[in-house]
């Protein structure tokens, strides 16, 4: 049985007033036994909140990390090493964010994942089609590329310490949300995808799904048999409507 996930990614949001505030109303929080909760602050604010958090069954992840695992001359990036030293155990890989408007290719991305492992760090490997993309039919793809990418260079055994995240670009931030049966269907080929190289990583893995999730929709999305929790955007900035959907998870 896989123990489902939520995730709240803060983006480029917070100062360290609101944070602190962020951090006092999840601190304040019911949250599920049975489900894993993480939030992924800028790199401004990781140290506020792992101090923060001190004692509460939440993990802080990182939002990117640079393509070596080690120190070095890289200005302006921040070694996985660095990071599972100040406390995080997870880092973004792969965002449509970065992507698209950073132009991170595969090959990028790969040397992320592997430097993240090499560091301890799980990895949540994003992957996702565009409006475009999805109305010419192709989804599947487009997301079996993402994939594939990892699995030919680095082997499907890396998923075993690994999470997945699909969301649909048209879905972040635009308020658009897919059917719960869209986003099913590319969960499960997701995970035959997976199953095709290693039956017992693909059933390991979670997948999560992002793309404008909130309370409202969380119960019957979380509902699908290969969702496992979900990576959340703008409704991880408000600690009532995060924790609400960390309850739908847990249910």
């Amino acid at each position: 049985m896989r123990r489902p996930m939520v995730a709240g990614n803060w983006k480029m949001h917070g100062t360290r007033a609101s944070v602190a505030e962020l951090i006092k109303g999840l601190g304040n929080l019911a949250l599920p036994s049975g489900v894993d909760v993480a939030v992924f602050p800028s790199f401004l604010h990781i140290n506020q909140v792992i101090d923060g958090l001190e004692g509460k069954s939440i993990k802080v992840g990182a939002q990117n990390a640079a393509v070596e695992s080690k120190q070095g001359a890289l200005t302006g990036e921040v070694a996985p090493s660095q990071l599972a030293e100040e406390g995080c155990s997870l880092v973004l890989v792969g965002h449509s964010e970065r992507r698209q408007i950073i132009g991170e290719n595969d090959e990028t991305l790969i040397r992320k994942f592997a430097a993240a492992q090499a560091c301890g760090l799980i990895p949540v490997l994003c992957i996702g089609e565009t409006l475009e993309q999805r109305e010419a039919g192709k989804t599947l793809e487009v997301v079996g590329h993402q994939l594939g990418s990892i699995i030919e260079k680095l082997g499907v055994g890396v998923f075993a310490k690994a999470v997945i995240a699909y969301e649909p670009v048209w879905a972040i931030g635009t308020g658009l949300t897919a059917s719960p049966q869209q986003a099913q269907d590319v969960h499960a080929a997701i995970r035959a995808q997976l199953a095709a190289e290693n039956s017992e990583v693909a059933q390991g893995v979670r997948l999560l799904y992002g793309g404008s999730v909130k309370a409202a929709n969380a119960v019957e999305l979380f509902g699908m048999p290969d969702i496992d929790g979900g990576l959340i955007g703008g409704a991880s900035l408000n600690a009532d409507e995060f924790g609400a959907i960390c309850r739908a998870a847990g249910n």
